[in-house]
């Protein structure tokens, strides 16, 4: 899908691909954290963050290798080979060890990635597994458009079937849910008329 797409991808997308820039302001990590973005893309996010966060180490994964392609050369254009990482992988089966050689991340984050994954109550569930203690993961992605006229939800959701993206419209309900059942604190904030929303599920302190 993303062999041709991938080379304009980020100037067409930046039209509806609303709150990026707001969740990457509100990630806070720790100086010298390490923040991982799954479904990173053509790496714009990973660039933005490096440079918001510059203490941070940076990682990134995704499915498709034509967009990891355009995600290193991204990177190396930007000058942060040494802040950050890449590698293909299944968001299901996320495992830093053996990718990055790391254990956890102080904060993980999805941008309008979770709407493309099938299985995306068991990627929720592998990143957070993958969360330090008292780290953080961040998602912005799709809403449900309910503040918005019927017909531009109805053609909204043929052309995003289009690109296989998928909206869970009840997604409030089930990030609350999926953060009480992990013992995790949820906020949930819908954005431009419910046309995309911002969230963060809390990981508490383990006991040592």
């Amino acid at each position: 899908m993303y062999r041709h797409q991938r080379h304009f991808y980020d100037a067409t997308r930046k039209f509806y691909l609303l709150g990026r820039d707001q969740l990457i302001a509100d990630l806070h990590p720790p100086t010298g954290g390490r923040v991982l973005e799954i479904g990173c893309g053509t790496g714009r996010n990973l660039v933005r963050a490096a440079r918001a966060w510059p203490s941070i180490q940076a990682y990134g994964i995704d499915v498709s290798a034509e967009m990891l392609a355009t995600a290193r050369r991204s990177v190396a254009a930007a000058h942060l080979d040494g802040r950050i990482a890449t590698a293909q992988a299944d968001a299901t089966l996320l495992d830093p060890q053996a990718l990055f050689g790391v254990a956890t991340f102080d904060r993980i984050f999805i941008s309008y990635a979770l709407s493309m994954i099938p299985a995306w109550k068991e990627a929720l569930a592998r990143a957070c597994d993958c969360l330090a203690p008292g780290g953080s993961l961040h998602i912005v992605d799709f809403g449900d458009q309910a503040g918005l006229p019927a017909p531009f939800r109805s053609a909204l959701a043929r052309w995003l079937a289009l690109f296989s993206v998928h909206p869970c419209l009840t997604l409030e309900a089930e990030l609350s849910q999926f953060a009480a059942a992990r013992n995790m604190r949820c906020r949930f904030s819908a954005r431009f008329r419910r046309y995309a929303f911002l969230a963060t599920l809390e990981a508490g302190a383990r006991a040592s």
